[in-house]
């Protein structure tokens, strides 16, 4: 089990919109100095949904190659289409990764019944460890607690990520089946609550511009040690307050194009940080001391 800071990691781009090889090279590299537990790679926050199939595979495979088994990846795989997610799934197998991470289906918003049968299907189409991801302030879809604890029956499900933001809710999911599935936040806000109720990580943001932080965070949080951890959740605080106070990966690319760790890309529909923002997310770039 992958337990700590997971992060999140923007795919770099150059202006044109195209992959900036070395830009994602240099930021696993700094991930591996910083701690990070694990990286997440072609997730939501890396601009999953705008780049087309091959280029999404040719980024899980240069993240695995990358690694050199240094450190896992957790490669984004997840769909709205069943047979998009086998695909991607299957691929990111075949290209070595430790384990997927799958979104809920977005957009067309299908029942628990749905949720179940889609998820099941990957998971026994595909021999990988599986992450459930659920975001429903992004996909429109909420996979229930009770969906969650049947899917922990099979197998190669062992792990959600919950962006929900909901710790009381987390830790219901936590007393249910935290014995048999891992539960990470997905929620910086909320993440160190939910690891001191017994959660096993946080699949992160704010990792991206802050890794040792977070690698500190985590651990301390998993620890037990509150005192600690909320002294660092305090510095931290203002940051994963502004990386969203336009939709993500927006402020968080703009925020390590500042500090000239990637380049100004973006796709669209996403565009740059608006101007409003932009000294807010530097005032906590500051109070974070990164």
């Amino acid at each position: 089990m992958i337990t700590g800071s997971i992060v999140a990691l923007v795919t770099p781009m150059h202006a044109d919109g195209s992959v900036d090889w070395s830009a994602l090279a240099r930021l696993m590299d700094l991930h591996l100095e910083a701690g990070t537990a694990a990286i997440g790679a072609v997730g939501t926050t890396g601009e999953s949904s705008t780049l087309d199939a091959a280029e999404h595979c040719e980024v899980i495979k240069f993240c695995v190659k990358h690694s050199g088994g240094r450190i896992p990846i957790v490669a984004g795989t997840g769909s709205n289409s069943t047979r998009e997610a086998v695909y991607f799934t299957k691929a990111a197998a075949g290209a070595g990764a430790d384990a997927c991470l799958l979104v809920t289906p977005y957009y067309n918003r299908p029942t628990q019944r749905g949720l179940y049968e889609h998820f099941r299907t990957i998971a026994e189409a595909v021999d990988i460890p599986q992450i459930l991801y659920n975001v429903p302030g992004r996909t429109a879809v909420d996979l229930a607690n009770d969906t969650v604890a049947r899917l922990a029956e099979l197998d190669n499900i062992v792990g959600i990520k919950d962006a929900t933001g909901d710790v009381a809710r987390g830790k219901a999911l936590i007393k249910r089946c935290g014995d048999v599935i891992a539960i990470y936040s997905g929620d910086d806000a909320t993440a160190m609550e939910l690891m001191l109720a017994g959660g096993n990580g946080n699949i992160s943001v704010t990792a991206n511009v802050a890794p040792s932080l977070m690698s500190q965070l985590c651990a301390l949080a998993l620890a037990g040690e509150r005192e600690q951890a909320e002294a660092i959740n305090r510095c931290l605080l203002p940051l994963n307050q502004a990386l969203f106070l336009e939709p993500n990966p927006i402020p968080v690319k703009w925020a390590l194009c500042q500090r000239g760790l990637i380049g100004e890309g973006i796709r669209l529909p996403l565009t740059a940080l608006d101007e409003q923002y932009q000294s807010q997310v530097l005032k906590a770039l500051e109070t974070a001391g990164v």
